[in-house]
């Protein structure tokens, strides 16, 4: 445990200046203790079920990319039929990584997910550096990034055939986090709910996709996948960017491991929503670019950037201007279980005492990580209004596959530590060792096509080290200084109502 931590060891709960808070109370009193109105235990309930993973993996993993454009993986591969192999070589490998971080899930049962589990197997520094670079650059960028896309399909309609205005975007953008926060804030049963939604909203427009286009196929139209393998297309030094770009668009298999410890029975319901998720993604992102290719040719998808519209005006007339819709309330969708997962790692952080104590309280009314949820928000609006998200993305691209392939290196490594730990699920020692050779082999990829921008990222990772030491190793502040941050501590925990979460 770092010097200057504030955690109870039982759980590692946190307090401030000794107190918890008590369900008999009925008002807070100075001393910071909050009253429980609802008679209820203060903390985060086990409430994700079955349904509720599976639509945090799907809801998060599909983002508008598989709606916009996904030219990448054909551009890199140089044939459709070799797009396709790396469409489903892709989820396969997604998958590896997902069963890894299920045993992980069933045998550290720790909400938190990359931190939690690098914290575990190598310490707090790592663990530190790595929720230093979320939190200053890759968090806020990338939920920068989705709600762009939200902002601008949502006013597309509106703005049809011209250009949506860029403060528009910007503005509707906005309007869509602030939301996203609100809802995460006030109700846990809420988010799960309106994500199943959304989920089933995206699945919706997928299958408007890939029924017409099939039904084109068993009609004939086939002409787009005759020589689809043909060996003069095919471009085997752009497969592994392919696999890269094929990798990104899997990425969100990770997020129901940051919400462990609310899982009904996480020894099943963990490794049975993943499993069930990624077949469904999968097949969704096979059958999707299947029905794109049986209307569209490689020319025209390469050539196109919202390569679903174009599908939907080809092939579905008039119904074309509700794709973009669809494609807003999917990234609203991913928007949402980023933030629900999230907010749990930056609840995790505080608790083990990373960040400040107040990030691990709840609200005593609502039950919902309110300060943890809105640790983003600053940091996400000064993104979108005044940063550069897009070079902040490609700066840290290489970060979020060198920590999973640690995690993941992390688990062969218990393995062999703790041959004893008790594992619910177990996968066989081939698919952690075949993910974490991919994952290095794609930061190796990184520092090979883009040196500036990886080196870039590198050093900004490299700043989470001094950090470490200022603000948690070497944690004897002033009395003076002390006593005011745990004045403004309480005064924070009196103003959202929220109290220590009792065990």
């Amino acid at each position: 445990m770092p010097k200057g931590s504030t955690s109870n060891p039982i759980h590692g709960r946190v307090t401030v200046n000794g107190h918890k808070s008590s369900q008999d109370e009925t008002r807070s009193d100075p001393n910071g203790k909050l009253p429980n109105e609802d008679n209820r235990k203060v903390g985060l309930g086990k409430k994700v079920t079955l349904l509720r993973g599976i639509s945090i993996i799907i809801g998060t993993i599909i983002g508008a990319g598989i709606f916009i454009s996904p030219k990448g993986i054909l551009k890199y591969s140089g044939s459709i039929g070799m797009s396709l192999v790396v469409w489903i070589g892709c989820g396969v490998l997604s998958l590896f990584g997902a069963l890894s971080y299920a045993e992980l899930g069933t045998c550290i049962k720790k909400s938190g997910g990359h931190y939690t589990y690098i914290m575990e197997i190598f310490g707090p520094q790592m663990a530190f550096i790595r929720l230093w670079v979320d939190l200053i650059a890759i968090r806020p960028a990338a939920m920068a990034v989705i709600s762009l896309a939200f902002g601008q399909y949502i006013l597309q309609p509106l703005f049809m055939p011209c250009d949506t205005p860029p403060l528009a975007v910007k503005l509707a953008t906005a309007i869509g986090i602030t939301s996203v926060m609100y809802l995460n804030s006030i109700s846990v049963t809420w988010t799960a709910r309106i994500q199943i939604f959304l989920t089933f909203s995206k699945l919706l427009v997928i299958a408007i996709i890939i029924v017409p286009g099939l039904y084109q196929l068993f009609k004939g139209e086939t002409r787009n996948f005759e020589n689809a393998f043909e060996v003069n297309n095919m471009k085997l030094s752009g497969m592994p960017l392919a696999f890269y770009s094929g990798m990104y668009a899997y990425a969100g298999w990770f997020y129901l491991n940051f919400v462990t410890e609310e899982i009904e029975s996480p020894e099943r319901t963990l490794p049975l929503a993943i499993c069930i998720s990624m077949f469904i993604v999968t097949a969704c992102y096979v059958l999707t670019n299947v029905a794109y290719y049986t209307v569209m040719s490689a020319e025209e998808i390469l050539a196109s950037d919202a390569v679903a519209v174009v599908f939907a005006e080809k092939l579905l007339g008039k119904f074309s201007i509700a794709v973009p819709v669809f494609v807003a309330l999917s990234c609203y969708g991913s928007m949402n279980g980023c933030i629900f997962a999230l907010s749990r790692m930056f609840y995790v952080a505080s608790r083990e005492g990373q960040l400040p104590e107040v990030l691990s309280m709840i609200h005593v009314r609502r039950h919902t990580p309110l300060t943890a949820v809105l640790i983003l928000y600053p940091m996400t609006m000064l993104q979108l209004f005044v940063g550069d998200i897009y070079s902040l993305l490609n700066f840290m691209s290489f970060l979020r596959w060198l920590f999973i392939g640690v995690v993941v290196l992390g688990l062969i490594y218990l393995r062999y530590t703790k041959p004893d730990l008790p594992r619910p699920f177990k996968v066989p020692l081939f698919i952690p060792v075949v993910f974490c050779l991919a994952c290095f082999f794609m930061v190796f990829l990184s520092l090979y096509s883009d040196p500036v921008n990886t080196g870039i990222g590198f050093a900004i990772s490299l700043t989470g080290i001094p950090a470490y030491y200022i603000f948690i190793y070497f944690n004897q502040r002033p009395k003076w200084l002390q006593r005011a941050i745990d004045s403004f501590n309480r005064t924070l925990q009196l103003i959202l109502e929220v109290a220590p979460a009792e065990q």
